[in-house]
Order: C-alpha cells, then structure tokens, then sequence
C-alpha cells in the first residue's frame, strides 16, 4: 500500500492539493494509494499520543502507517526547515515498526525558490535513523502557489515530466 503524507495540518494548503495530484497520478498508473493529511491528527495528540500513549483517535492512523509499504511525503518548507507537525507525527507511531525497513520518496515544495531542499535534507537524516529507505529521486518544488492551474492541476511541463518519473519510480522502488 502506498500512503501520501500531506506534511502539514494547515488548513487549504498546497500540499494537500499536490497529493491530490500524485494520487490521481499513481491511479491511472493501476497503483492505489490514500492521502493521510496531518490536519487529520488529533489536535492533543502531544498530550495523547507520545511516549507509549495511544488515544483511540489516532489508532486508525497507527493503523494506515502499519499497513504501508511505500511514503511519498510532501513536506512544504516550514522556517527552513519541514513542518514541527510532521516530527511530532512520526514522533506518535510505534517505533520502531511503524517505518523500519519500509520504502518513500520525499518531495520539497515551497513558495519561495528552492523548493525546501533543507527541509528535505533534515528530513532525510530523520528517516535515516528510522532506517526508512528513500528513493535516491528527491523532487523540489518551487513557488508552489506557480504551479497549479485554475483545476488544481500540474501545468509546467517540467514539473510534470519529474512528478510522473517519481511515481513511476517509487511504484518500482
């Protein structure tokens, strides 16, 4: 099972509209895959879900994680950095079962013109520890708000032509 995280809990973000994109992408490809957006975690979930507490609210979420076998994490840039939401969230799932040994491919996106390539390289060093194995195809998107037509769709043609060479690859990965 392949999950999209959408790395922030901001409420009409870019990022969820990009998973949108990679999900309809990776179904005309054959591969189903859900979208776990992290406006979906439980707004205490640092009082109810850390340091071997589980609430009953994120179990379905714990549960999404287990049963995954390929990330694509969209992480938009944050301070320079990737979204505190995302770190508590991986923070919440079981260690170490919840990305040992599992498969994802990471995609920067920001507004301004680097496409978050830090945020990424911190991330990177986090799923590393996690010994979660990340495609070598790393994408960076910049000025995100550029991207996306009038439909919420991909319109550049570069964009779209390393967008859809990350998914083939990641199905394959």
């Amino acid at each position: 099972m392949i999950t999209i995280i959408s790395s922030t809990n901001r409420p009409g973000s870019s990022t969820l509209k990009l998973a949108q994109v990679y999900q309809q992408k990776l179904r005309e490809r054959g591969a189903e895959a859900g979208i776990l957006s992290l406006a979906q975690l439980p707004p205490n979930i640092i009082e109810t879900d850390l340091y071997n507490k589980r609430s009953p609210e994120f179990e379905p979420i714990q549960q999404i994680v287990t049963d995954t076998d390929k990330f694509i994490f969209l992480i938009p840039e944050y301070n320079g950095s990737f979204p505190g939401v995302l770190k508590v969230f991986i923070d919440a799932c079981s260690f170490p079962e919840s990305f040992y040994d599992k498969k994802a491919a990471l995609v920067g996106l920001s507004s301004g013109k680097y496409g978050n390539i830090r945020g990424v390289d911190h991330f990177t060093g986090v799923c590393h520890y996690l010994h979660l194995n990340i495609m070598a195809l790393k994408l960076h998107i910049a000025a995100i708000h550029k991207e996306f037509d009038e439909e919420g769709h991909l319109f550049k043609p570069d964009t779209i032509k390393f967008v859809n060479e990350q998914i083939d690859k990641i199905i394959r990965f």
